[in-house]
């Protein structure tokens, strides 16, 4: 009786997010296998070429140092901005967890299958906030890795260390990159876990609207 109770309750918020979780797997499935019959088949595998190649020709040329600074402090001002905004965003999700009774209830006005349950919406709150913190420690340390690189890409390219050679410091800058695409990615992945604090039936149509946008996204359009 409790395992009949217990489905009744949680069964249908239970089966959406298993049923979200092997959407966005089967998207990246199919992703993995795309880019292994064409390595440039999506953008963040043009956009670390094109990293790469910019490294190489900055420290090639030493009169072009300003713009690199130049470049890497927009780059490092916009990942401060969304670390900033990740912060805030995980204050007010913290706030969002104190009205537990309240939003448990109001939130679900729209939905005929997902639980009111308090605890329930408690670990929906909770898994918004680790996307949250992902979103900002990705940020943070995209901006500690393009900080390094502001010095590392005036040190000349002769008789130095591997780290410090074009390539060497072309892989410290897609790290940073990596790092920024991860925290947006769990901003937009926080789309899908935002809908879900209003039912189950939110969280399946958002992940789907969700994985049909990055189809459109991370597809490189000259693959």
């Amino acid at each position: 009786m409790q395992s009949v109770a217990w489905y009744r309750e949680l069964g249908a918020d239970g089966i959406a997010a298993a049923l979200s979780v092997a959407i966005v797997a089967g998207y990246y499935l199919r992703l993995r296998a795309k880019v292994r019959a064409n390595p440039l088949y999506t953008i963040h595998a043009l956009n670390q070429l094109a990293r790469g190649l910019w490294v190489k020709n900055v420290m090639a040329n030493p009169s072009k140092d300003v713009m690199a600074v130049q470049t890497l402090r927009n780059f490092v001002m916009g990942a401060t901005l969304m670390a900033s905004t990740a912060a805030l965003l995980i204050l007010g999700t913290l706030t969002l967890s104190g009205q537990v009774e309240v939003a448990s209830r109001n939130w679900h006005v729209f939905d005929a299958y997902g639980s009111p349950s308090p605890e329930l919406w408690v670990v929906k709150v909770i898994a918004l906030l680790a996307d949250f913190i992902v979103a900002f420690f990705a940020f943070a340390m995209s901006v500690r890795l393009a900080n390094h690189v502001v010095f590392m890409i005036n040190v000349g390219s002769s008789d130095v260390p591997a780290a410090l050679t074009p390539e060497g410091v072309a892989r410290r800058l897609n790290r940073a990159g990596n790092h920024f695409a991860t925290g947006l990615r769990a901003f937009f992945f926080a789309v899908p876990l935002v809908f879900w604090l209003f039912g189950p039936a939110f969280l399946v149509a958002a992940t789907l609207g969700l994985v049909a946008a990055l189809h459109r996204l991370d597809r490189n359009p000259d693959s």
